[in-house]
């Protein structure tokens, strides 16, 4: 815990980072949160729950709470707080701040009213409420974040995450490109490297990235490719065999 003190205290001293990341006790984290109550909680991942909140000034935030048993905890809270806090584009996310204590490392993001892409997309109550002008808007979106992350961002970025699930929507249904503890970080020169932990999400992953361990800006691509494909069609891309859905939403597209 002393180390990640170290890292932050590093991460605000660095010129190159927004300086308007704020750190958080954990006392004004579980006051906001009501001490972390389910009625809160927005949803959990593989890392850890994450919470509504209110703060004191009354602005809305979302409480991401990494999970103290997970072995990349760690490395997302640094992948987080490393990346993002030197990121400003319409289309990702905001890191607020975050907390180190009492064995915690909670980060705080500007809150999404209308939560992630896939509740509105794979909800049979929700999906007629995305008219065909709302999703070229949230298309346009998403390839306007990957176009800054991989192009013009000071630093060049693979997200290897890329699914429904991690772009959130705001008050206007405009997208924002989200959860960046995969991505990957690429040198100004560096356009491909390769790797033996591959981490995503099967069903967005390219063929050389899952065989090969490939890393390139293609994976990203790929997954806008299957993202484009769910936002038309309103199909999960299932990414195991399922009796019902023989054939996953890119077997589909090929048959056709």
């Amino acid at each position: 815990m002393r180390r990640l003190r170290r890292f932050y205290i590093n991460i605000r001293t660095d010129k190159n980072i927004n300086t308007e990341l704020r750190y958080f006790t954990f006392q004004s984290i579980s006051s906001a949160t009501n001490n972390f109550a389910s009625t809160n909680k927005l949803g959990k991942g593989g890392f850890g729950e994450v919470y509504k909140g209110k703060l004191v000034d009354g602005q809305e935030v979302a409480v991401k709470r990494l999970s103290k048993t997970s072995g990349q905890g760690i490395k997302e809270f640094k992948n987080e707080t490393e990346l993002i806090a030197k990121l400003q584009h319409t289309n990702l996310v905001r890191l607020l701040g975050c907390c180190v204590e009492k064995q915690e490392q909670i980060l705080v993001y500007e809150y999404m009213p209308n939560s992630s892409l896939d509740s509105f997309l794979f909800d049979p109550t929700k999906k007629g409420l995305l008219d065909w002008n709302n999703r070229f808007v949230i298309i346009d979106g998403i390839a306007q974040g990957l176009l800054y992350l991989h192009k013009f961002s000071r630093l060049r970025i693979i997200h290897r995450d890329l699914k429904a699930s991690n772009i959130l929507l705001d008050d206007y249904l405009k997208p924002k490109i989200s959860d960046f503890g995969m991505a990957k970080l690429f040198g100004i020169n560096e356009s491909e490297a390769n790797t033996s932990r591959v981490v995503g999400t099967r069903g967005y992953m390219p063929p050389e990235y899952l065989i090969d361990g490939t890393v390139s800006t293609k994976i990203d691509v790929f997954g806008f490719g299957v993202l484009l494909l769910e936002i038309i069609s309103n199909k999960m891309n299932y990414t195991s065999y399922d009796v019902d859905h023989p054939l996953n939403l890119l077997g589909l597209v090929s048959y056709i």
